[in-house]
């Protein structure tokens, strides 16, 4: 699949049943962006990514960077979801762990892009 919107602009998620653990959720079953409501109905795949960006890429030894990129540390990395909605539209969200200040500290979902479905 190829992107077909770049977006990258926050939204709002919906969970049938909250996740055990806010930091490492799982695909939403839906999902508010623009005053729009959308109901996932498929999951297509979902992926991870434990980057280290900015200030946060600097302050860890190469030893300790290295597995932290594997498994991620704290509010450092992203959980991706591809997922299709009930207009048929296939769209690339994630939630990102960092927190971005004192008022924001459980991160934020995104909506990253849409896909030619």
């Amino acid at each position: 699949m190829e992107p077909i919107h770049f977006l990258d602009e926050p939204i709002t998620v919906h969970f049938e049943i909250l996740p055990a653990r806010e930091k490492l959720p799982p695909c939403p079953d839906g999902f508010t962006w623009r005053g729009r409501g959308y109901r996932v109905t498929e999951k297509i795949s979902e992926w991870s990514d434990f980057t280290r960006r900015g200030r946060m890429a600097r302050n860890m030894r190469p030893a300790h960077a290295q597995a932290a990129a594997s498994r991620g540390s704290l509010n450092v990395g992203r959980f991706y979801f591809r997922v299709r909605v009930e207009t048929g539209q296939v769209f690339d969200i994630y939630y990102d762990r960092a927190m971005k200040d004192l008022d924001h500290r459980k991160g934020e979902w995104v909506v990253y892009r849409e896909m030619a479905g």
